[in-house]
């Protein structure tokens, strides 16, 4: 399980709404003041994500602090489909275009980087659709 350190900020009936400090992929080591990564991760240091997960049963208050679970099996699947399938949607435009109907290079390579960015809208809309879905994959603990 990938565990996540979230606080409550808003109680409902049958949904928390916690947030969850977003952290940069470095922030111990002692090249911070030179790499590139620990500028800008001190460029942007005040990132937020607020989002909904089901309430599990117990009894929760606003500021309290709670742990979000989830599956590594769903992190993984969720991370080849965001960045195989702009690489999958490039490449067959490319071949698609050039190879089978014998257009440009100019044109398929074109028509292949228009492909590549329709695939990210698609995707946005479709995770933003199984939204809720995902948020059922997360279980809430109450930190003691």
């Amino acid at each position: 399980m990938i565990r996540e350190v979230a606080v409550v900020q808003a109680i409902e009936n049958d949904h928390l709404e916690v947030s969850t400090e977003l952290q940069t992929g470095c922030g111990g080591c002692a090249q911070q003041s030179t790499c590139g990564a620990g500028i800008i991760s001190k460029a942007f240091s005040d990132r937020r994500a607020t989002f909904r997960v089901a309430r599990p049963d117990g009894q929760f208050t606003v500021g309290e602090t709670v742990e979000l679970l989830m599956p590594e099996q769903a992190l993984t699947q969720a991370s080849l489909i965001i960045y195989g399938v702009p690489i999958l949607t490039l490449l067959a435009v490319a071949i698609m275009t050039q190879g089978l109907l014998g257009l440009s290079e100019g044109v398929s390579i074109v028509t292949a980087l228009v492909g590549f960015a329709a695939s990210f809208v698609a995707l946005k809309r479709w995770y933003q659709m199984r939204d809720l879905q995902v948020s059922r994959l997360l279980q809430v603990r109450q930190l003691h």
